[in-house]
């Protein structure tokens, strides 16, 4: 297992520095001054352009730039915003819980829901249900995310008055940030409001939860009906039936673990159409996460703010894959061999 942990850890690396070189590359393809675009300076007094060019190495050759450009980003110098004139670490910072908030009640809400429909469409001897379940996982993963989450926001923010339909908060609400994750801070906050305001930040997060667990919420019933048929008809179960033990106690205990493994794997390959899937959701429910802030960035030609956003949801996703790798095969210790043809 150290020997497979070291090579998930070289893999890490290897993508890491591959993430810096697109980064590097593109930033000189940007259109405008490449002092400005590093830093996001638009008018340098003279020390200033001299501090940006020693601190990128500028009059360098093109690896030293690089190595430049690797130290002030790992250092957590991202420059300053364009359009705020604030630090880019310091946004970044502000805008990573609620994405992280978000991301975390929307896998909550697909694996609770997708789990049961998954056992049950494996389960159930009715073709009435199996193909009632399946029709709606394939109608839910057909459908495009801008478009659910408009609808969604016509029918129950608009024509119900049910749930609000952007932001994370009520301004009239002043919570102050402890965690970052809105749903905590609340719960930490002492004051006469205490649960208004959870009630309020729990409402406003509905819907935008909802609309991202769409697409997890579908591929989780999938993986977990397809794995559970596979298991259920393994000799360990049918071994377990012929002892007499009960049908609740074969499938919680002996079915169900075996078949959240294969779940599990599948839930990396996801990560990248959910980061994406993400983006879109913060943007039409005005989610203050890193998603809107990337959009307006790229809206505003904000350079700096650009090369953070895509830094931090890359590096999010490359860490995240490799972690429920890691995880998948510890739970799985065969597929070490699979993949390395080694013990």
């Amino acid at each position: 297992m150290g020997r497979y942990l070291i090579r998930r850890l070289n893999l890490f690396l290897a993508t890491t520095l591959a993430l810096f070189i697109i980064l590097f590359v593109a930033t000189r393809w940007f259109p405008a001054d490449l002092s400005y675009a590093l830093s996001g300076v638009a008018l340098p007094t003279t020390q200033q352009q001299l501090q940006i060019e020693q601190d990128y190495a500028l009059h360098s050759n093109v690896i030293s730039q690089f190595l430049a450009y690797v130290t002030e980003r790992l250092s957590g110098n991202f420059g300053i915003s364009v359009t705020s004139r604030q630090s880019v670490l310091n946004e970044l910072a502000g805008v990573l819980p609620p994405s992280f908030e978000l991301a975390f009640v929307a896998g909550i809400i697909a694996l609770l829901c997708g789990i049961p429909l998954g056992m049950l469409s494996a389960l159930s001897r009715s073709k009435m249900v199996q193909k009632t379940i399946m029709a709606a996982t394939l109608t839910g993963y057909s459908i495009p995310v801008f478009w659910l989450g408009l609808l969604l926001s016509l029918w129950f923010g608009i024509e119900l008055g049910l749930l609000p339909i952007s932001g994370q908060i009520n301004l009239l609400y002043q919570i102050p940030k402890v965690t970052g994750f809105m749903l905590f801070d609340t719960l930490l906050y002492n004051g006469d409001y205490k649960w208004n305001a959870f009630a309020d930040v729990l409402a406003h997060i509905i819907l935008p939860a909802c609309t991202l667990a769409v697409l997890p919420f579908t591929v989780v019933v999938r993986i977990t009906r397809a794995a559970m048929l596979n298991v259920m008809n393994q000799t360990y179960i049918r071994a377990a039936e012929a002892r007499g033990l009960p049908y609740h106690t074969i499938v919680l205990k002996h079915a169900l673990p075996n078949a959240l493994i294969p779940l599990l794997k599948h839930l990396g390959l996801m990560l990248g159409p959910f980061a994406s899937y993400a983006i879109v959701v913060e943007v039409i429910f005005s989610w203050p996460g890193v998603g809107a802030w990337l959009v307006s960035g790229i809206y505003q030609r904000d350079y700096t703010v650009i090369q953070a956003g895509i830094f931090a949801v890359a590096l999010v996703i490359i860490f995240f894959s490799i972690l429920i790798e890691v995880l998948y095969t510890a739970a799985n210790p065969m597929s070490r061999k699979e993949m390395y043809g080694t013990n």
